[in-house]
């Protein structure tokens, strides 16, 4: 499918869109010939330079900066988009963190509350402010982020972030049924091991990647074009036929 031709000219929002996977989004989306709007909290020089390489090929861009476990700060994001870009058609709910490892007897009740709420409160703050916008339209698009880790709970000590991103799952059907009628299409995508990100690099070590790859059945390890390019076609099927859809993204190694 040439995207070009599909999202040319769609107005999108990626959160978390200035680095790892979200970085790459952003520039496939480029790429598309689509309007952006990135939303960054601590990657402020990519951000702007993401938005420059988007103006300097005729589009619009902006950076927005906000702690989307803040509510106001996520309504910020919505209206600073919508006003910059004049709509939103897609939404691409790429923020989280797995935060720290800690095991069962290890998580008190402010590391689970951190851990949701950078992970699933936030995503539900965004598309509740984004979801008037994206029904103006005749069809729209949610893209949300998971992990294989929401598939089969994770390598030891990510039991809050591992159900956190199983919840993602549900919330992505759950919408789906929701928003549907409205003619808004909800997926996920769940990756595997994608080296080359701050995520792996600060909480992977090469042991543990090494163990991971030799069970992947393509004998590798993902990368961020990886998931960008399955986030992509799940954006450009705006007006498709796919709705409550997770996309496994992990190289063969889990398949259910």
């Amino acid at each position: 499918m040439n995207y070009n031709n599909r999202l040319k000219d769609k107005n999108i929002l990626i959160t978390a869109g200035a680095q790892g996977i979200g970085e790459s989004i952003t520039k496939h989306f480029i790429e598309s010939r689509a309007n952006i709007a990135i939303h960054y909290y601590s990657s402020a020089d990519t951000a702007n330079q993401l938005v420059e390489h988007a103006i300097g090929k005729g589009l619009k861009a902006v950076a927005i900066k906000a702690d989307l476990t803040n509510e106001v700060d996520a309504n910020f994001l919505i209206e600073k988009t919508v006003n910059t870009l004049g709509g939103i058609d897609i939404l691409i709910n790429n923020a989280g963190s797995l935060v720290r490892r800690k095991s069962l007897n290890e998580i008190d009740v402010e590391f689970w509350k951190e851990v949701m709420d950078v992970n699933l409160t936030s995503m539900m703050f965004v598309i509740r402010a984004a979801s008037p916008h994206l029904t103006k339209n005749n069809s729209s698009s949610i893209v949300n982020l998971a992990s294989l880790a929401g598939r089969k709970g994770g390598h030891p000590g990510s039991l809050a972030y591992s159900t956190s991103k199983g919840a993602i799952l549900t919330l992505t059907r759950a919408l789906a049924t929701e928003l549907g009628p409205l003619g808004t299409r909800v997926n996920a995508v769940a990756p595997g091991l994608i080296l080359g990100t701050s995520f792996h690099n600060k909480h992977t070590t090469k042991k543990s990647a090494d163990t991971t790859i030799a069970s992947i059945p393509i004998q590798r390890a993902g990368n961020p074009d990886d998931v960008a390019r399955a986030v992509l076609f799940l954006a450009a099927e705006y007006d498709g036929f796919i709705t409550g859809a997770t996309l496994d993204i992990n190289g063969g190694v889990y398949n259910i």
